[in-house]
């Protein structure tokens, strides 16, 4: 018993030997190369996703196409509205009016004037209806008269839009249809106030929604009328020459 005793003690508090083929430094060793190996393989890693982001900036540079008009990019389309509208009595309904439209190309001086020209003929046609709808039994002969004006206008109004539909590449304005443009403007707004004086002289009465409408018609195509007689000087602001 006594003996069994003194092997116990002998035999407490040693530890198991290591392998014959790995001592401690070879041990020590060992885990320093695997840590080596993580760090190599991690910055491996890191470096190739900064390679792979960096090719694909490249990429996206190199197969973007360069601006047509350089200083009207989308990000600064609003301040080129502002510049065009800027030469008309009223630049704050010609901003808002031009801006809220779908703008799939960037706006220079012409394509805004043509947008212009679109929300003048949208004015247009909706004072026409009005006209065409009232029932005013005392008027009625004035009316007529008005609704063939108004049309006669829009007539002229669309002519004016026609006259800018070009081919690709080509330029949409030239001095000579600037001239027809304008000339056909300035008698789409005598026809409204022919169509006003011939009311007033039969005693007519119109009627505050039609009366702020034609007003509204009137402010539109005198936006369109500015901003095509300043057309040439516009161009020069944008860099862009009349052909």
């Amino acid at each position: 018993m006594v003996m069994e005793s003194l092997n116990f003690f002998k035999g407490y508090g040693k530890v198991n030997p290591l392998p014959e083929d790995q001592s401690p430094y070879q041990q020590k060793s060992t885990a320093s190369k695997r840590l080596i190996l993580i760090i190599s393989f991690s910055s491996i890693l890191f470096f190739t996703l900064i390679l792979a982001l960096a090719l694909a900036v490249l990429t996206r540079e190199s197969n973007t196409e360069p601006d047509e008009f350089p200083s009207l990019s989308s990000s600064n389309s609003a301040e080129s509205i502002k510049t065009v509208c800027g030469v008309t009595q009223n630049p704050s309904s010609c901003f808002t009016s031009i801006s809220s439209l779908n703008i799939s190309t960037k706006p220079d001086p012409e394509v805004i004037f043509k947008l212009s020209l679109k929300v003048s003929i949208t004015e247009l046609k909706q004072l026409s209806s009005l006209f065409t709808s009232s029932h005013d039994v005392n008027s009625q002969a004035g009316l007529r008269d008005c609704v063939s004006q108004l049309d006669d206008s829009l007539g002229k109004l669309n002519d004016s839009l026609l006259a800018m539909e070009v081919g690709p590449g080509e330029k949409m304005l030239t001095l000579e249809k600037v001239k027809d443009i304008q000339t056909w403007i300035s008698a789409a707004m005598t026809d409204q106030d022919t169509c006003i004086d011939g009311l007033e002289e039969m005693g007519s009465v119109l009627p505050d929604e039609i009366k702020a409408k034609m007003e509204r018609s009137k402010d539109f195509m005198s936006i369109s009328l500015a901003i095509i007689a300043k057309m040439e000087t516009l161009l020069e602001k944008f860099d862009l020459k009349m052909h």
